[in-house]
């Protein structure tokens, strides 16, 4: 699998693999954490307008993972670096992926999801906030849509991702509507142990002519395997 970088399947009789039992103890139960209200009752910004802030401020150690769709065609379009990782295919799967890369990351990791695909599984804040990685920032841009399939809506409206990551076990959640009070969230998340989670309503749609990255997903995965890697934790 290594060599070829290709999907394998293993089969094996029933009994072939000794059962030890389980060595897993439950993670211990956090204390609830704090919420931030940063909203100042704004117009929604675009997405394109708060990744501009947040590429803006963002360290150049810290790892992006950023949600299937337009939110990875436009982070590639404002800037393509060597710190990101736009998914494709991969609806709901930032958060796990960016919870894994924490986990054995000694670096920021933020996570760029969308309303959408956080409902898709909300299990993901569960497991977050119960390994409590203090390096992680989950930020859900929400537009109330499915945007990169016709704009289909969502029940987002009715839905305090704030209180569910609290809930859940995250260190801080913040809301925000506009890019100034996004950005002072941002700055307290990267500034405070986490996980951290930042609300922040967009309107839908996105920039004209919205381009697609360049890199395949195994260049864009090699790369970011490769920043990871890298003890300086420098984008280049």
């Amino acid at each position: 699998m290594s060599d070829a970088r290709v999907p394998l399947a293993f089969t094996m009789e029933k009994g072939s693999v000794r059962d030890d039992g389980l060595g897993q103890t439950t993670p211990p139960p956090r204390p609830r954490g704090t919420r931030a209200d940063h909203r100042v009752g704004a117009e929604p910004p675009t997405r394109y307008e708060i990744l501009q802030r947040l590429l803006a401020v963002v360290p150049d150690n810290a790892a992006i993972v950023a949600s299937t769709g337009k939110c990875g065609r436009e982070l590639f379009t404002l800037d393509d670096r060597p710190q990101h990782l736009y998914q494709v295919g991969s609806m709901g799967c930032a958060a796990p992926m960016g919870l894994g890369v924490a986990l054995n990351a000694d670096r920021p990791v933020i996570v760029l999801d969308g309303d959408g695909a956080a409902l898709m599984k909300l299990g993901a804040f569960a497991t977050v906030g119960a390994m409590g990685p203090d390096n992680l920032l989950h930020i859900i841009l929400d537009n109330g849509v499915h945007d990169s399939t016709g704009g289909q809506p969502t029940v987002s409206p009715s839905v305090d991702f704030a209180g569910i990551a609290l809930s859940c076990g995250y260190a801080g959640a913040a809301l925000a509507d506009d890019p100034g009070g996004f950005e002072q969230a941002l700055t307290a998340a990267l500034a405070n142990p986490g996980p951290h989670l930042i609300h922040v309503r967009i309107r839908p749609g996105s920039i004209d002519g919205l381009g697609r990255p360049t890199l395949s997903p195994r260049e864009v995965a090699d790369r970011f395997k490769a920043f990871l890697a890298d003890a300086d934790g420098k984008t280049g």
